[in-house]
């Protein structure tokens, strides 16, 4: 069959044939057609009739710099001549007559320090970068110095100054930089406030602390630090440390350190008040884990009686210079459960300080911790002054700076040696309460001739009188044997105090009017200033009064 002929008469056939004859050179559109499918006729026409792009090479360089949004200057020689600058420097900064050097003429790039960097991008032969630079104009740029051939031999005795405007970037950044000390004074702030305001100072003791949080960032530490003074002439010293940080380490150790002074009102033994905590970790949170050292110094035992769970050791030093390093810890860290703690104790007579920190002090990531200890305890060797001074020497030796990665708390108590008249404002006197009853009238008779000697004014010295008596005749009915009597004074107070062999713990009530007993802790709780009781460690009580000095 011949396909040609039969092929011109098919619809369409005679109108495209026109079409060519009046078209010789267009290309034929071949679409429709079966013989060529439609993808592969794209590639039956002819790429001669594509018009080719424009090299980049004909581009004529100034037209395309003097467009471009970005600063263009052009410095040539050792003393950086300039030789050209775009549109948009001379709007940024203004006109700038070529030929002079850029000392003179480009005032703005020594003012941003731009001009060693020429000198750097010439001598290296490498472009060097300044990012994000405040100009005169107001506005951040970042500077590019690229060293460029001037001439035909090749040698780069130019340099080409590329500034990008990153102005909104910078200002961005700066938002981010304040949102994010603003976020880190708030949490600062947060944990400030959970630490004690102002430290309670006991009569006998000297304290200071200081905190220092830890690293950059919004995240708050557990660490903390109190002092609490627990009557009769005792106080309660703790330090801790909640694992982690974070608000949820925070408020840990918020309620950690609640429960801590709440304790520390049961007048209980250290060991019992961890005993305590460990309970309440457990209940607040069970993965959150903590480290605490409670301790109770007592003026008249000469020793400060401390349990740690798990937290670093306690150092002292003597009056001497001599450094000594508590016993191990006594127990686990809070939050463990089922574990028992003890108490055991260190001297801290007069003249001795003591160092209860944080293990922000002392640990390093490229260093062991005993060697972080026994840095501290040379560095306490030699401190010497307030509490306040070691603290800052102490924190100083350990290199802790504003960007320190831990918390770091301290908390320095020193037990003053007294002489001189200082010295007689600190007196203590006792007797022990031999026989039955004959003992009450001995008792009263040695506070009479005591408070006497102390040159007390009358009132003072009738209350203590009294006071004694009553404290005495309440052991005498209630306690056992050995029982006795124990004055002391300080700076600020008149303390009483009376100790027997029953635990047994009297309490305040109200007697009824046939009563013959009942009134005597009543009448102590009525003329003294505070009074309170408290089991002692070898069983057996003590039960105290206070009288403030006028």
């Amino acid at each position: 069959m011949n396909f040609t002929r039969w092929s011109a008469r098919l619809p369409g056939t005679q109108r495209r044939a026109a079409a060519r004859a009046e078209h010789p050179h267009a290309t034929p559109d071949r679409r429709g057609e079966g013989s060529v499918p439609a993808a592969r006729a794209e590639h039956l026409t002819d790429p001669d009739d594509t018009p080719a792009p424009q090299a980049v090479d004909a581009l004529p360089a100034r037209e395309v710099l003097d467009r471009v949004p970005a600063l263009v200057a052009l410095v040539h020689g050792p003393d950086h001549r300039l030789a050209y600058v775009n549109d948009a420097y001379t709007t940024a900064f203004g006109p700038r007559p070529p030929g002079e050097p850029a000392a003179e003429t480009l005032p703005e790039l020594s003012e941003l320090g731009l001009l060693p960097l020429l000198d750097q991008a010439l001598r290296s032969g490498r472009p060097r970068t300044l990012k994000s630079r405040k100009a005169p104009d107001g506005r951040s740029y970042t500077f590019t110095c690229t060293p460029v051939a001037e001439g035909d031999g090749g040698e780069k005795d130019a340099v080409l100054i590329f500034a990008v405007d990153v102005t909104d970037h910078a200002e961005a950044a700066e938002r981010l930089r304040a949102s994010e000390r603003r976020q880190r004074e708030t949490a600062v702030t947060l944990q400030r406030s959970l630490l004690p305001q102002e430290l309670e100072q006991p009569d006998d003791l000297r304290i200071a602390a200081v905190y220092h949080p830890g690293g950059t960032e919004a995240a708050v530490g557990g660490d903390w630090y109190d002092v609490i003074t627990l009557g009769g002439g005792r106080t309660a010293l703790v330090i801790g440390d909640v694992m982690g940080r974070g608000v949820r380490a925070a408020a840990v150790m918020g309620q950690l350190r609640t429960a801590v002074r709440a304790y520390a009102r049961m007048d209980l033994p250290p060991h019992e008040i961890l005993q305590l905590l460990d309970g309440l970790a457990a209940e607040i949170d069970a993965n959150q884990i903590a480290t605490c050292v409670y301790a109770v110094h007592d003026p008249n035992e000469g020793r400060l009686v401390y349990a740690s769970a798990g937290h670093l050791p306690i150092l002292v030093r003597d009056e001497s210079g001599t450094v000594t390093r508590a016993p191990e810890p006594t127990g686990p860290p809070l939050g463990t459960g089922g574990l028992m703690h003890a108490s055991t104790s260190i001297p801290l007579g007069p003249g001795s300080t003591a160092v209860l920190y944080t293990d922000g002090l002392v640990e390093r990531r490229d260093a062991d911790l005993d060697e972080g200890i026994e840095a501290l305890e040379h560095a306490l060797s030699g401190a010497t002054g307030t509490p306040q001074v070691v603290c800052d020497r102490l924190v100083r030796s350990a290199g802790v700076t504003a960007d320190h990665d831990d918390d770091v708390a301290v908390l320095v108590l020193q037990h003053p040696s007294r002489t001189g008249p200082e010295r007689e404002l600190f007196r203590n006197a006792a007797l022990e309460l031999l026989g039955g009853v004959e003992a009450a009238p001995r008792a009263r008779a040695f506070a009479s001739g005591v408070l006497t000697s102390w040159r007390f004014p009358p009132d003072l010295h009738d209350h203590g009188v009294l006071a004694a008596s009553e404290l005495v005749a309440n052991s005498l009915q209630h306690g056992t044997p050995p029982m006795r009597l124990r004055l002391r004074r300080t700076d600020r107070r008149l303390i009483i105090e009376v100790t027997d062999g029953d635990d047994h713990l009297p309490r305040r009530r109200q007697a009824d009017a046939a009563d013959e007993s009942g009134r005597g802790i009543a009448i102590i709780a009525t003329i003294a200033t505070s009074w309170g009781a408290r089991r002692t460690p070898g069983g057996g009580k003590a039960v105290w009064c206070e009288f403030a000095l006028p």
